[in-house]
């Protein structure tokens, strides 16, 4: 399969009550292309101020690689700064947020893989 970048499913919405709107370009539509091992595979762009709110995963968990820009995220309620390069992971039953603190648009990598 080959998904040219003008291919891609471009999703814009508010996220779990944050801030502004996140914009979202599907690298893989969905369980069916993640061989029902996970759910979202995401190029993610946060504009300032923007964020994803405050939310908890259940039977999955979710992990950011940030690419560019600087965001605050909350790791189950501790503040923490990340950019270029940093990891985030949060597992099935804790919560996180992410908020652009920067003056660049964040972008990251956002992967939900299925618990079991």
């Amino acid at each position: 399969m080959i998904r040219r970048s003008e291919e891609k499913t471009l999703d814009v919405k508010q996220m779990f009550g944050g801030q502004g709107q996140a914009k979202m370009y599907r690298i893989l539509e969905g369980a069916g292309e993640m061989y029902g091992k996970g759910r979202v595979f995401n190029h993610l762009f946060l504009e300032p101020g923007c964020e994803i709110g405050w939310h908890i995963h259940h039977g999955d968990g979710e992990t950011y690689y940030i690419l560019k820009g600087h965001g605050e995220y909350s790791d189950n309620g501790t503040l923490v700064t990340l950019g270029p390069g940093d990891v985030a992971f949060v597992d099935d039953g804790e919560g996180h947020s992410l908020k652009n603190s920067g003056p660049e648009t964040l972008e990251a990598i956002a992967l939900i893989l299925y618990k079991d």
